[in-house]
């Protein structure tokens, strides 16, 4: 039997953009990934500016929001993982995000 894996299969950003409702990821080889922003509750719960601070970290393998603190790694979304963030530390997150903001 033969079983598939990431192996081999991963390739480096070279562009991001976050809309409202989608995360979309330029790929080196020239695939492009399209996620639910849902997937990640720290990008929908940003402002477009904070969405749009993005920088590629790691040579391209994965992209670190400094504003939000949020990682995400290219293997990730090509494996279809979304944020494995608890609801707990979401929460704590929004709530110190809120009193800031108040």
């Amino acid at each position: 039997m033969i079983i598939s894996t990431l192996d081999g299969l991963s390739s480096e950003a070279v562009s991001v953009t976050v809309t409202d409702d989608v995360l979309a990821v330029s790929l080196q080889d020239g695939r492009s990934i399209h996620v639910p922003l849902a997937w990640y509750p720290r990008l929908l719960y940003s402002t477009a500016e904070e969405r749009a601070d993005w920088l590629l970290i790691d040579d391209g393998r994965g992209i670190h929001w400094e504003r939000i603190d949020e990682d995400i790694s290219v293997a990730g979304l090509l494996a279809g993982r979304p944020s494995g963030e608890s609801a707990r530390s979401f929460a704590r997150w929004l709530a110190a995000r809120e009193s800031i903001q108040a």
